[in-house]
């Protein structure tokens, strides 16, 4: 069924701060572990990716529909092949058929801003390890885990022991003088040229030269692509903490909160 259906629109990449939208349903199913899925032609809640969590909520008939009800809880929310699965539990009982009926989306507000706050952390503190001058720049830019359980920046490399605590301390410190200062934070979908020029000259291997990426820019700092949901301003993320720096087995981990 995944190869006839096209790519889900994806709304969060046009606007990160909106939590309400309308979409039409393409298909409702049982997946082979017994999960319901839907399938709608745009998405609101950003699957999990990227180092970012699944967005929850749920999706409902208009008030103004006569001809069924539905309220489904969602769950879990992944993307295959650009195709966003919205995975839950259906709370009320529907009648008809669900297939190109229009529904809202209601994105759980306190999870989505969390969620963007830790991931927009991630990238603040990406750019102070990697390109600010009291940071781990000799190290190779690795990945980011933004959950709420243990969010880390991860690179390859290691640093000697020694530097470690003094390492932690200028880097939160630069951090939290960035968040204290706030800035514009913007997303766009660019040609690889003007991409590669916003994130410093060049970006990862990963991403092909004919493709347009997805670029986030937090205030003064240098783009980076990704996928994902961010503050508005860089002061919203409020505050943050670096709990710790763990190097070793050639690479190290940044490990980090943010404030309530």
């Amino acid at each position: 069924m995944d190869s006839v259906l096209t790519k889900t629109k994806l709304q969060y990449y046009d606007d990160m701060w909106k939590l309400e939208s309308q979409a039409t349903i393409i298909s409702f199913s049982k997946e082979e572990d017994g999960r319901l899925a839907l399938i709608l032609d745009s998405a609101i809640f950003h699957p999990q990716g990227g180092g970012q969590p699944a967005d929850t909520g749920f999706i409902t008939t208009p008030a103004s529909s006569n001809d069924f009800k539905l309220k489904f809880l969602v769950q879990d929310v992944r993307s295959k092949a650009g195709i966003v699965y919205h995975y839950g539990a259906v709370e009320e009982d529907f009648g008809g058929d669900l297939i190109g009926q229009e529904v809202v989306l209601y994105v759980d507000e306190s999870r989505r801003k969390l969620n963007s706050r830790l991931h927009s952390a991630g990238h603040l503190l990406d750019g102070c390890c990697t390109l600010q001058t009291v940071g781990l720049g000799h190290l190779e830019p690795g990945k980011g885990h933004h959950f709420p359980d243990g969010p880390f920046v991860e690179y390859k490399g290691t640093i000697p022991q020694n530097e470690l605590q003094s390492k932690q301390k200028e880097i939160e410190a630069e951090a939290n003088d960035l968040i204290s200062k706030g800035g514009k934070v913007s997303a766009a979908i660019l040609s690889y040229e003007e991409a590669s020029k916003i994130c410093g000259g060049s970006l990862p291997d990963y991403i092909p030269k004919d493709s347009t990426p997805r670029i986030v820019k937090l205030g003064s700092l240098p783009g980076c692509p990704c996928g994902g949901t961010h503050v508005s301003d860089i002061s919203d993320i409020k505050s943050m903490k670096v709990s710790q720096i763990r190097t070793k087995k050639g690479t190290t981990k940044v490990f980090y909160s943010v404030g309530s």
